[in-house]
């Protein structure tokens, strides 16, 4: 807190007060995980005087007041400085956005930032982590609609038919209704969506379709975890492999280090950070890094490149970075120049754009150790490229080499370190980065300004062209016309000439001379041509702010991650961009084809690389991971839960268990209190919304999470209603209770039921204590249910009830252990 000597709070125009800076000794000097609020208590209990804390928005301003009620300190909500001063509220909370506590008066101002140790801005900003972790990604429902197939944990594949409001006596619920085979319903809680997941797999229209009450999808499941417990067998064997090829650790200078990456001149974004920092961590651990970091293009990951090659030249090393096109190889080499230019770090190109001559001199200097950064295409991987000490190689669009060049790329793995740069990962590497194979690092957050493309599919319309074409060069704008055909390349140029004939318009392609080539794309850059007719020699990492127009001529043709990639070099800038799809009419296209427009154009929001990836594994397939014989248990349970059936053996196999191949997924912990736990209509009209916050709800694996998607809530969309808050309390509840493995609680006006797991957390000769201290409150009936006798008509006693038994079993677990 001791920030400043001093501190001005300006109350009104032109009044100000000085004011002493607050500290907070016994909070302060402790580590952020060992300040509780509970501390605060005795700072309010020993202050005589008012005291303001302050929140940085109204939700986190809910969500503090409510932990301050849980510590005694009971603080009434006023709208400002000046509210409280004129009223007689000893204790009051406000929204403000201090940084600082100070005291004024005899007045404490307590901010948020004081009791968490960093600004309330920075965790508001890590909530899109819960984004950017790979398989909430794909287990997340934010793309369903009715008629899509699901998988829930119990009971199989169906098809989401909606959601639905189900009143049973007083209490009002909301429930997520499937239809499984012979037209049964299922009707599960909105609570109980962490058990729900899309069913992701080769072709979601063939998924099956499962009859309840039978054992079919028992013996899927089975045979699923019977494949999933020998595939992690094999993967474990990989882990072995790996660990025992142990290298030499990348050892760098931090201050060295630390003076490059200010140099940066702009704010890295959260993900940007988080990525960094991951790579740094794995270049500095003695095993061969093998890392895929996942951004959209221009959210970054060129800038996670330079770092980790710095730390490689840092510590004696070579770095090695391949690129796909001669273009990009250029533009990179430019960049490392101009970010190196200040550090003695010698950068060489190898790529179609070297001469003769200057390519002999850069394989000398490579192989003498001179070049310290190689940037280069294909000619890489040649045999006479011969490096003295290459210790990291970094790979920009992965799915962009051939088979021969991959090979290559796996014999250097097992020698080196390896980062990966994609902004739509093929589904091979997809699925290896989620099955844990390689580690993946996904950048979701866009720079700030930043503006989503606007992606239309039409069909071939003249008038359309010219209309998109003049509407940006009038705005001072460029356009990409791509099209992919060079024998008809030059006759397309000319048809557009006719059409525009205003419009100053050049040719790229690449099958033409080296220097040729380079000019027309420099004379594109500095805007001396308006439309560049080309073929996909742009699809890589040529970086035009000027060009925000984009004309896909057969985008049906393209794959997704490559129209994603094209789409991506527009709206490079803070103008918005503009992606027109050229397609024939739907019945002349293949099935995948319409698929694939369909995705693309439903998903332009920023960072949506790593969706449009999962698309992608949907429709071609998950791929081979390390065999095909798993494809058709893919197929029948999804892949989604084939994941966590394989990430369940993994972890076993890790800890010494045998999981038999018969394993099962636990059963999840069901909670009910018979109150509305719900998002009512009126407070979130729209049921996709409203589904998507569900899931998020019941997915959240920690009390952390929960207040923050409860302040995010609140932003968005104002204060909690009662249903909404019952809904939050009672997914607490489902996290203690799922700690101390519970498997059910229930509770209503007259006590309640706890219901134990077959291993529980607790120690039962302290709960037998428990018993037999209180018995007209507690009975044990058997080895598996405590019940509860006490009036708990209202609905707050009934949670603080609950809360309180919970609490109670927790201490006497903590006592066991």
């Amino acid at each position: 807190l001791n920030r400043c000597p001093q501190v001005v709070l300006h109350t009104e125009p032109g009044r100000g007060a000085e004011a002493d800076v607050l500290a907070l000794p016994e909070l302060a000097a402790r580590p952020q995980a060992e300040r509780p609020l509970e501390r605060l208590e005795q700072f309010h209990t020993g202050h005589e005087g008012r005291v303001l804390f302050t929140a940085e928005s109204a939700g986190r301003r809910q969500g503090l007041q409510e932990r301050l009620t849980r510590t005694g300190i009971e603080a009434k909500p006023v709208r400002g400085w000046r509210e409280f001063l004129d009223g007689d509220a000893e204790t009051a909370i406000t929204v403000a956005p201090l940084e600082s506590g100070a005291q004024i008066d005899g007045i404490a101002l307590v901010p948020e930032s004081a009791l968490y140790g960093e600004r309330a801005r920075q965790s508001r900003r890590r909530r899109s982590s819960a984004s950017t972790d790979p398989a909430a990604v794909i287990r997340d429902l934010s793309d369903l609609h009715e008629g899509a197939p699901v998988v829930h944990e119990d009971h199989g594949v169906g098809r989401y038919v909606g959601l639905q409001s189900l009143s049973v006596g007083d209490v009002t619920t909301e429930v997520l209704t499937l239809e499984y085979a012979g037209g049964d319903k299922l009707y599960v809680p909105v609570s109980a969506l962490d058990r729900i997941s899309r069913y992701t797999g080769a072709d979601a229209d063939e998924a099956p379709q499962h009859r309840l009450g039978s054992d079919q999808w028992d013996k899927a499941r089975r045979r699923a975890a019977k494949r999933a417990r020998d595939v992690a067998a094999e993967l474990l064997d990989l882990y072995a492999r790996r660990q025992a090829r142990a290298g030499d650790a990348c050892l760098f200078d931090d201050e060295a280090y630390e003076a490059f990456a200010a140099a940066f001149p702009f704010e890295e974004t959260p993900d940007q950070q988080a990525a960094i920092q991951a790579v740094l961590d794995a270049l500095r651990s003695d095993q061969p890094m093998d890392r895929v970091v996942c951004g959209d293009v221009g959210f970054g990951k060129t800038e996670v490149a330079m770092r980790a090659a710095f730390a490689g030249v840092q510590a004696g090393r070579q770095v090695a970075m391949l690129v796909p096109t001669t273009l990009l190889a250029q533009q990179h080499y430019q960049n490392f120049a101009d970010r190196f230019a200040d550090w003695p770090v010698r950068i060489e190109s190898l790529s179609r754009f070297t001469g003769k001559k200057g390519h002999e001199q850069a394989l000398a200097r490579i192989a003498n150790g001179e070049a310290d950064v190689v940037i280069g295409t294909h000619k890489l991987l040649g045999s006479e490229v011969q490096f003295k000490n290459l210790g990291l190689v970094i790979i920009d669009e992965e799915q962009r080499f051939g088979v021969r060049q991959k090979e290559r790329l796996k014999r250097l793995r097992a020698e080196v370190d390896v980062l990966t740069l994609t902004a739509t990962p093929i589904p091979r590497t997809l699925n290896m980065s989620l099955a844990g194979i390689r580690d993946l690092s996904i950048i979701a957050t866009p720079p700030e300004r930043r503006l989503a493309v606007k992606t239309f599919v039409h069909e071939w319309n003249e008038g359309l062209i010219r209309e998109a074409c003049q509407r940006e060069i009038q705005r001072g704008g460029q356009v990409y016309f791509l099209y992919n055909d060079v024998k008809s390349i030059e006759r397309t140029a000319n048809q557009l000439r006719e059409l525009m004939p205003e419009a100053r318009i050049a040719v790229a392609h690449g099958q033409m001379r080296e220097r040729e080539l380079e000019q027309v794309m420099l004379d594109f850059y500095h805007q001396r041509f308006d439309i560049l007719v080309c073929s996909t020699i742009i699809e890589s990492g040529i970086d035009i702010p000027t060009a925000n127009t984009i004309i896909i001529h057969r985008a049906d043709r393209f794959g997704l991650a490559q129209l994603h990639q094209l789409r991506g070099r527009v709206g490079r800038s803070h103008h918005r961009a503009y992606a027109y799809l050229l397609a024939p009419p739907p019945n002349a296209m293949t099935a995948d084809a319409l698929k694939r427009l369909e995705a693309i154009s439903q998903l332009e929001d920023l960072g949506v690389g790593f969706a449009l990836a999962s698309h992608d594994l949907e429709i071609r397939g998950a791929g081979e991971l390390l065999g095909d014989e798993q494809s058709g248990q893919i197929q029948e349970v999804g892949f989604t839960l084939y994941s966590q059936l394989l990430e369940r053996a993994v972890k076993d196999l890790k800890a010494g268990r045998d999981p038999a191949p018969e394993a099962e997924l636990e059963s999840g912990v069901e909670v009910d209190l018979r109150l509305s736990a719900l998002l009512p209509a009126d407070y979130l009209p729209d049921v996709h919304t409203r589904l998507v916050q569900y899931k998020r709800i019941s997915s959240a694996r920690t009390d952390a999470e929960l207040d923050e998607l409860q302040v995010e809530m609140i932003d968005r969309f104002g204060l909690l209603p009662d249903a909404a808050r019952n809904l939050f309390r009672t997914a607490a509840l489902k996290l203690r209770a799922e700690a101390l493995g519970i498997r059910k609680v229930e509770a209503g006006p007259s006590g309640g039921t706890i219901q134990f797991g077959p291993q529980p957390q607790i120690d039962p000769a302290r709960l037998v204590q428990m018993v037999q201290q209180e018995p007209d409150k507690y009975r044990l009936d058997g080895q598996q249910r405590l019940h509860l006798r006490a009036d708990l008509t209202d609905e707050s006693p009934r949670f603080e009830a609950i809360e309180r038994l919970l609490e109670r079993l927790q201490a006497n677990e903590e006592v066991a252990g």
